[in-house]
């Protein structure tokens, strides 16, 4: 019976040391602020945002939202970002993500200030990921990294499957895993014989966003399966990509959906936003 990765416990000791350096700043006088913007009403999206901002005021750090229109142009909402690029008292900027489909997305994402790109998805950010010098690194595949390796699991040497190849995780996180000393294996919707390539992995991440897409079949004995999915079913409960019961059974360490990768990513842009206070400073 595998060993439930308690999300919360991590994320709140990553916490507790943003809060302590973020009181040091107090002190002298200076203010570490993330501003977010929200285009439309997107309940899930919504979620998040308050989310982040409830995170934001218990650290001490000061949360500034921007609330704009479904409707909104593509030249408002640059000129918001740019608004924000310009601020001085602004550190990090987040565009909460996905976009109503007649913005460009990844226009908006290339217009914010690399120093202030706390999503780490500015092109010159993934760019620099790439190469292991950047400042920044993806809230989420970063938080992942930090579950396995602060629950004492080694990664080096072990081989990672991961399932999805997104921008937000899948492809950054093969990054970070390969400069982790992993061996990686990146599986997605066209990949032959799936059940080989999971069945092989000693640490598997889904990120599919498919609910229980991942059965014990799928599973080797003893593997560490991370869950990054978020689903909603029909009776309102939350849900994994991971049948969670099934694999519980099979895999040495587990995390849960709710309780396991969201709040160690929202932590992890907690560092990020103090970060890019001091790469500002």
């Amino acid at each position: 019976m595998g060993v439930v990765i308690d999300g919360r416990n991590i994320a709140n000791s990553l916490k507790n040391a943003v809060k302590k350096e973020v009181g040091f700043l107090k002190l002298q006088g200076a203010n570490v602020c993330l501003a977010v913007v929200l285009v439309g009403k997107n309940p899930a999206s919504l979620v998040y945002v308050k989310n982040k901002k409830k995170c934001c005021e218990e650290l001490g750090i000061c949360s500034k939202e921007v609330f704009l229109k479904e409707d909104v142009s593509q030249n408002e909402l640059m000129e918001v970002i740019e608004k924000l690029n310009k601020d001085g008292s602004v550190n990090g900027i987040l565009v909460q993500l996905p976009l109503p489909a007649h913005l460009d997305e990844y226009e908006v994402i290339n217009a914010i200030n690399p120093k202030k790109d706390v999503d780490c998805f500015n092109s010159l950010n993934v760019g620099k990921l790439f190469t292991g010098s950047s400042v920044f690194e993806p809230c989420t595949p970063a938080g992942i990294v930090d579950l396995i390796k602060l629950t004492g699991i080694e990664i080096a040497g072990k081989h990672c499957v991961i399932l999805g190849r997104s921008n937000i995780v899948g492809k950054p996180l093969a990054i970070i895993m390969l400069q982790q000393n992993a061996t990686v294996t990146v599986c997605h919707s066209k990949t032959f014989n799936l059940k080989e390539h999971t069945k092989n992995a000693d640490i598997l991440v889904a990120a599919v966003g498919v609910a229980n897409f991942v059965g014990e079949d799928m599973v080797k004995e003893g593997a560490v399966v991370i869950d990054v999915g978020i689903n909603r079913l029909s009776n309102g409960k939350l849900c994994g990509d991971v049948n969670f019961s099934e694999v519980k059974r099979k895999a040495s360490f587990i995390t849960p959906v709710p309780g396991g990768v969201g709040p160690v990513t929202i932590a992890k842009l907690m560092e990020n936003t103090l970060k890019s206070y001091k790469l500002q400073n």
